[in-house]
């Protein structure tokens, strides 16, 4: 039997084989998060963090943004695809059955929860993330949406969800007020204005943020529809990883 030579360390292991990467990856696959957050998180001083994260973002782990809400401010956002298909890859040099992605969710296990998604308008991000949310727990779990200046669902989110067979005609822009006396057992916010005046919600729900880009600002029609695609494209996976977290809770 010829023996194959053994193949390099991946990259990527290495990349994941230090515990300073390895907790500011965990606390990103929650929300993003800017610097200071990720030091407090980790419990590590901002330069450590800081060379860290440049290690990250060089392997396109890890991106940043400017805050809508003040331009100072950088967000970290994990690239959960990249992810993704950086971990396959590695377990297919190891073995091709490996890289094989066979898991899915029982989302009938699920236990029930309620969701609320927040953004500026509830016109676009906050939407799509609530049908997609109800759709993928096939209704599982308690899905709504709601803005802080709430105006009408836009015209990009619906076409967007149609090329995902999701309907969303029927979905109504909400203001924050009419959630103010309700519990969850997760607030999500999906813009970064959002974020900061977001009103704290009854009970001991967790909050999360998730920064999007506002695609309806867009001029460029077909940029725009590009942009709601890309958005949509990254809450799916968002909510799957959720969906997982959730589901292993419930078991």
């Amino acid at each position: 039997m010829t023996i194959q030579p053994v193949q390099p360390l991946p990259e990527f292991i290495r990349l994941l084989a230090h515990n300073v990467r390895w907790a500011i990856l965990k606390a990103l696959t929650i929300g993003d998060h800017r610097v200071q957050e990720l030091v407090a998180l980790v419990n590590e001083p901002m330069n450590l963090v800081s060379y860290h994260l440049k290690k990250l973002r060089d392997d396109a782990i890890v991106t940043t943004r400017r805050s809508e809400a003040d331009g100072r401010d950088i967000y970290y956002s994990l690239d959960l695809n990249r992810l993704r298909q950086m971990y396959f890859d590695a377990g297919t040099a190891l073995h091709p059955a490996i890289g094989m992605n066979v898991q899915s969710i029982d989302v009938s296990r699920l236990e029930r929860k309620r969701i609320l998604f927040v953004c500026t308008h509830n016109s676009a991000r906050s939407q799509m993330a609530e049908a997609l949310l109800r759709h993928l727990s096939q209704g599982y779990v308690d899905v709504f949406s709601a803005g802080s200046q709430p105006t009408t669902v836009h015209p990009d989110a619906i076409l967007t969800m149609d090329t995902l067979g999701i309907e969303i005609r029927n979905q109504v822009a909400r203001p924050l007020s009419d959630f103010a006396e309700q519990s969850f057992d997760y607030v999500i916010t999906v813009c970064d204005k959002a974020r900061e005046v977001c009103p704290t919600f009854p009970g001991e729900g967790q909050q999360i943020h998730w920064g999007f880009p506002d695609p309806v600002v867009i001029d460029d029609s077909t940029e725009r529809i590009e942009a709601f695609e890309e958005i949509a494209n990254q809450l799916q996976s968002r909510i799957r990883l959720f969906l997982t977290t959730v589901a292993k809770e419930s078991a």
